[in-house]
């Protein structure tokens, strides 16, 4: 009898605290604890797929591009690389601490982790008009001279932090190896991938890959995922057991269930935040819609609790 299959796309949180500084210890203990979560859904049964976002480190790989570049003269490397590069060490990272839980704890599986690249359309709307935010934060006049020297564009971030670098977010078309991430998992390993998003690439007519500098969002693309593998479940982990309506109001409200239409609806109302919750949602109704299956956004706490997160329908 097949094992159910899920995809569990593990948040920001998961990894880094809000108030931490980012410590590679501080985030292998945070990433033992989800890990030690996520074995819940092992002793379940399940066969899972973990992917993860990669934010602040991809930022901090930024930096370090450009610092040595400006002391050293080392040549820098593209978005991809860098996305790349994240993908490794964060998948790593994943792999030796779920490796440890799972010797604790007595369980025999193996694990792997997957440099990924993702498909996007070269002629997607949101090359247009890039929005989604990526490195250090700069003066306007360090931002300007940047800007004039690399071809890049900033804009000011909107909580008056400074001026930062944005790139486009297309939308993910396909996931590279989805295949052999979907054999992989059936055959019982613990698979890492879609790492970040993924690395976006576009294929030319001839079939030849070339990078693009872009973002995917991480949870989208995991949605995209586990829709194609054809996924028994879809977990979204965040730092809130549940998806609120009101979310820091005195009149917050907790959703248990979620139907696709009611969601859109409060999607629409602006209750689900551009830069938060509001991709998570859109995410969970793109697998809820092309899967016919429930989508569930937790924390990792809640993870294995019976009938925990908010779940999302047709």
């Amino acid at each position: 009898m097949r094992k159910k299959l899920a995809v569990i796309a593990l948040g920001g949180n998961a990894l880094l605290r809000g108030d931490q500084t980012g410590t590679i210890d501080e985030q292998e203990k945070n990433t033992f604890d989800t890990c030690k979560k996520i074995v819940g859904l092992i002793r379940k049964d399940f066969n899972i797929i973990i992917t993860h976002g990669n934010g602040p480190q991809v930022g901090n790989i930024l930096l370090r591009n450009e610092a040595g570049y400006d002391k050293y003269k080392i040549p820098q490397m593209p978005m991809d690389i860098c996305v790349a590069d994240s993908q490794g060490g964060i998948g790593y990272m994943i792999e030796r601490m779920m490796r440890n839980v799972l010797t604790e704890e007595k369980i025999r599986r193996n694990v792997v982790t997957l440099v990924t690249q993702v498909l996007v359309d070269k002629h997607d709307p949101a090359f247009e008009n890039p929005t989604k935010p990526v490195g250090a934060f700069y003066l306007k006049e360090e931002a300007d001279l940047l800007a004039k020297k690399n071809n890049w564009i900033f804009k000011k971030d909107s909580r008056n932090r400074g001026w930062r670098k944005v790139v486009a977010s297309p939308t993910p078309i396909e996931i590279v190896n989805e295949k052999v991430i979907r054999s992989l998992a059936n055959s019982g390993k613990i698979v890492i991938a879609v790492g970040g998003g993924g690395v976006p690439v576009y294929k030319h007519d001839n079939g030849y890959l070339e990078a693009i500098e872009a973002v995917i969002d991480k949870d989208l693309a995991s949605s995209v995922l586990a829709t194609n593998i054809k996924a028994d479940a879809f977990y979204i982990l965040t730092d809130v057991p549940k998806v609120y309506i009101n979310f820091n109001k005195k009149d917050q409200k907790a959703l248990n269930k979620l139907k696709i239409n009611n969601a859109l609806k409060y999607l629409e109302k602006g209750e689900f935040g551009a830069g938060s919750m509001g991709p998570k949602i859109k995410a969970a109704i793109s697998f809820a819609k092309n899967s016919g299956k429930e989508s569930v956004i937790t924390d990792a706490e809640s993870l294995p609790k019976k009938g925990c997160g908010t779940r999302i329908s047709l």
